[in-house]
């Protein structure tokens, strides 16, 4: 048995910080589903878009409970599952990605962007499958067993992100080329800013996972 096993084995079973990354990590998928619904959502139910809205403050207020819970259990625990910089790390980066589709909600809502674009949508459907994919990939942190699992949740995040800029640049390119109406430039641009920022904080939760990925190898 290798070294990091025995010293696995001998520490106690996480029964703080585990369900509390879980349960962040649950609300981040459900919050960027949300947003995914309401810009996908037909024209005859336009009306229930504001429902999608109100889910997404919802669960955003909830993950922030749970990253506050968290720092707290830093602040009273000597012995964390892994290193308190990566758990620290970890989760501000899934709350700053919460705060960003939040953000894209807010503007969509305040400004009220009834006309969605296929940039919007697609934006929101990467942030869905990179959610997911930090979803699975901090099921795996409860025994960092399987870390090729981590490690494949990873590649598909900075894949995903990198898909993401290329949207962002050429709808923001399109934005400028085609809409003459100034306030609209800006209502949109601000909406597809915020989803482009919360890809780009879920390759900062890759880097971390990636980080403890390494460290437990």
């Amino acid at each position: 048995m290798a070294l990091k096993d025995i010293f696995q084995f001998l520490v106690p079973k996480d029964k703080t910080f585990f369900p509390l990354f879980i349960k962040a990590s649950n609300d981040l998928f459900a919050l960027s589903e949300n947003l995914h619904e309401a810009v996908n959502i037909s024209k005859d139910e336009k009306g229930n878009r504001t429902d999608y809205y109100k889910q997404v403050e919802s669960l955003v207020i909830t993950i922030e409970e749970t990253t506050h819970k968290m720092n707290l259990e830093l602040s009273k625990n000597f012995i964390t599952p892994f290193d308190r910089e990566d758990i620290h790390s970890l989760i501000t980066s899934i709350n700053e990605v919460a705060n960003n589709i939040y953000t894209a909600s807010n503007r969509m809502r305040l400004y009220n962007v009834g006309k969605i674009n296929k940039s919007i949508r697609k934006l929101t459907e990467i942030n869905v499958e990179a959610c997911n994919h930090i979803n699975n990939a901090v099921i795996e942190l409860n025994d960092l067993k399987n870390l090729g699992k981590i490690n494949d949740a990873v590649k598909k995040i900075y894949k995903l992100e990198s898909k993401a800029d290329v949207i962002f640049d050429k709808a923001v390119s399109d934005l400028f080329e085609n809409e003459s109406d100034a306030i609209n430039i800006i209502k949109y641009k601000e909406v597809l800013s915020a989803l482009h920022y919360a890809t780009d904080k879920c390759r900062s939760v890759a880097r971390t996972l990636e980080a403890i990925s390494v460290k437990h190898s």
